[in-house]
Parts: C-alpha cells; structure tokens; sequence
C-alpha cells in the first residue's frame, strides 16, 4: 500500500532519519514507538507527505509521491490521507461539523453529502450531539473525536496520528485508543501511529521501535 525504501532525512548537519525501510499493511494499526530525538515524527511526516526526504523513495498504489508537484501532492494528500495531530488543530471560528467537512469543502465535493458524512461519523464516534459547537465549547476528548472525524471525511486510504493521546487524560487516552480499534475494525481503516503510550503501541497489530534514525525493532502483534 505505502513504500518507503531508504529514506534518509537530514537537518543541517544532523542525520535523523538512516535508510528507514516501511511496508505500510491496509487495514492495519501501526506504531512507531521510540525515543524523544529518535526521527519518529519525522519519518511519519515524510509518510505522510507533509516533508520530503532528502534521499530514497516513497511510493503509494504504484505512484511515486516524490516525482508529485506541489498541486498533484496537495490533491494526493487530501483525499487519500487523513491526519490527527496531539493538538486536534481545530479551526475555532467554526462548527465541530465544519471542522470535520473542512477537507471535503477543499476537495470541492457536494456539501449536502459532506454533511451527512459528517453526521454519520460523529455518530460513530460519539459526538454528534455536538456537531453545532465551536471547539471552545468541547471537551478535550471531544475535539480529538472531532479531529479524527475530520481525519475520515475524504475516506482516506491511510490515517497519520502523531502522539494523538498525548494532550488527552488516561480515560479519554483509553476511548480514543478503542475507537481506532473499532474503525480499523467496522472500516478496514489503516492507521500509523506516533506515540508514547505503551498500552496502545502492544495492543496493535504492528509495533516498529525506532532508534537513532534506524529501526530497532518491527513486530507484528495480535
């Protein structure tokens, strides 16, 4: 699905990433675990187009995403991946449900059909009684739900999550980790994940450890 082959990422002088080798599975959950200044922001960052390595190749459904132009790139990223960042990134003049249609609104589609799309992933997810909220007024495990709403819009081939659960408590750390669970599950969802937390990084289906810009360790699980 996702190929990366020799990646390698420099800045400045520092080597972070050195030669990461990924085969990304669908319909999986994997994280990344390792280190702080281990490259595991950077390397999702780079999988999930928002970088570019500075040496290797990354491929997804036979494209090479490094040959893309920034328009091409833009369009590939919108409506084929989804991402969810530590900080929810909400937009707060709007809505929880324009926040969720937003990538859809970019992507030019139907906002009738964005809406009910909307609607129904809140349902899923356990906030559609919030959807007419501005995200001042929601709950930090509400925005994250919002967030990952907003992340499934363009029903995305893969989902980028960058340490999701670390701005949320161990309750809301423990629903939001269920509820990937659950997508991958109903959706065939594939996610990859950076974090810290242990209790999520063991109860997936693949565990990469990543040491000094190099994997240490790759795991299957479950």
């Amino acid at each position: 699905m996702l190929v990366a082959q020799n990646l390698h990422k420099y800045y400045g002088q520092l080597h972070v990433l050195k030669g990461i080798d990924l085969h990304i599975e669908t319909g999986k959950i994997t994280t990344i675990v390792g280190p702080s200044g281990a490259g595991k922001s950077t390397l999702l960052h780079i999988l999930g187009t928002l970088d570019k390595p500075d040496k290797g190749s990354l491929t997804a459904e036979g494209i090479n995403l490094l040959t893309l132009n920034e328009k091409e790139l833009a369009r590939f990223r919108n409506l084929t991946i989804g991402f969810v960042f530590q900080f929810h990134n909400l937009l707060p003049e709007f809505t929880a449900l324009e926040n969720i249609a937003m990538p859809g609104y970019i992507a030019g589609k139907s906002t009738d059909e964005l809406h009910q799309r909307a609607i129904m992933l809140a349902e899923k997810l356990g906030v559609a009684h919030r959807l007419s909220h501005k995200p001042a007024e929601l709950s930090g495990g509400e925005q994250q739900r919002i967030a990952v709403a907003r992340a499934l819009i363009n029903s995305p081939t893969i989902v980028f999550a960058d340490e999701p659960t670390g701005n949320l408590d161990t309750r809301n750390a423990e629903e939001l980790h269920n509820l990937f669970f659950k997508l991958r599950d109903e959706l065939n969802q594939t996610f990859v994940i950076v974090t810290h937390n242990e209790a999520l990084a063991n109860a997936t289906d693949r565990k990469i450890t990543i040491i000094d810009g190099r994997i240490a360790d790759d795991s299957k699980q479950g």
